[in-house]
């Protein structure tokens, strides 16, 4: 009867490696819809400032600093409560 080596058995180094998990808080800001939904809304009020008369540069800057805060207060809630996990299970 053959015994069988130990340190050349393939389920006990895949049992005994630790599976990796890459923690990250939410995917990039650059790679969401609300992102991309701000720059646009900003560039629209900031061409309406340069083409209308009657829409100053103060109400537009205030609107432009509206609009960013409200991004700010949405990625931070965003982050706030969810985790994006990226698993190394490539076997």
């Amino acid at each position: 009867m053959a015994t069988r080596d130990i340190t050349t058995d393939d389920r006990r180094t895949q049992a005994s490696r630790p599976k990796v998990t890459h923690r990250e808080e939410t995917k990039a800001s650059f790679l969401t819809t609300e992102f991309w939904a701000m720059i646009g809304v900003i560039a629209a009020i900031l061409v309406a400032a340069a083409q209308a008369d009657n829409f100053d540069a103060p109400r537009a800057w205030t609107l432009v600093a509206a609009v960013a805060i409200g991004y700010m207060v949405s990625r931070g809630l965003a982050k706030s409560g969810s985790d994006h996990r990226d698993r190394d299970d490539e076997r």
